[in-house]
């Protein structure tokens, strides 16, 4: 009996060999790795990543799923768990294990967020997304927004390839992609407050359509002229919007707010 998939929990099985086997590929796997799959659903990307790696541990919210996975690879060294996501413990996975998943649209943001901030973050990431999800992601200064920033700020992010909602059943609204995040192996904040930081970004996207001067004066609290002044001071133009900004940008920023921490507060 064909199982159906839950359309509250995102499911859209993906069957496409190559596409499977370019999604394992990103993830640069061998023998010795062990790979966190969030999501396995039917096991499509299960086998391919069982084939490429050593040790597979599926993390799969869908009870009935999850009972049936094992049987689908007698002898492998998979590991099902019926659990979500979320409430996973990534202590339990070893040094430098990888992660790659298809991953529901609705859950991507609060799964990249706990990988970049896990204290055992794995080396590599490799995620199936909604397509404008991994643009989002990977954006460059001019396009960039707070999810980027949170991304970028803990690993190189790139894309892979594109995935028409054709190979999918049930074929969803929108087009995915391959997106993947190399974890830094130095740590960004080494000269700066990670709080800080992220109070400063979040500060200058508070009203993103607006320009920095504003933004960061609302967001901040202080008056547009101490905007200008910290601004000049960093050469940036007051003119342009959060999305303009690189992550140097925020960091002097964040150098030149940090020290009055009033402004932080």
């Amino acid at each position: 009996m064909a199982i159906k998939n839950n359309k509250s929990l995102g499911q859209h099985w993906l069957r496409d060999r190559d596409v499977l086997a370019h999604i394992a590929d990103c993830a640069d796997l061998n023998k010795n790795d062990t790979v966190l799959e969030i999501g396995p659903g039917l096991g499509t990307l299960t086998s391919e990543l069982l084939r490429q790696a050593g040790r597979v541990v599926a993390v799969e919210y869908d009870g009935e799923l999850a009972r049936k996975l094992p049987g689908q690879f007698p002898g492998k060294n998979l590991e099902v768990i019926n659990a979500d996501i979320l409430d996973f413990n990534l202590n339990d996975l070893p040094y430098g294990y990888k992660v790659v998943a298809n991953v529901p649209y609705y859950i991507t943001s609060k799964i990249v967020q706990m990988l970049m901030t896990a204290e055992n973050k794995p080396s590599i990431t490799v995620l199936l997304v909604q397509k404008e999800v991994a643009e989002r992601l990977a954006s460059k200064p001019g396009q960039m927004s707070i999810l980027a920033v949170s991304a970028q700020v803990f690993a190189d992010v790139s894309l892979g390839d594109m995935v028409p909602a054709s190979l999918f059943t049930p074929p969803p609204k929108v087009d995915s992609q391959v997106v993947i995040l190399q974890t830094r192996q130095d740590s960004f904040f080494a000269s700066i407050n990670e709080a800080d930081f992220f109070r400063v970004v979040k500060a200058g996207f508070s009203a993103k359509r607006k320009k920095l001067r504003s933004s960061l004066s609302g967001g901040l609290k202080i008056t547009k002229s101490e905007v200008e002044a910290i601004l000049e001071k960093a050469d940036i133009n007051p003119d342009m919007r959060a999305e303009a900004l690189g992550l140097d940008d925020w960091v002097r920023l964040t150098k030149i707010i940090s020290p009055n921490n009033s402004l932080l507060q």
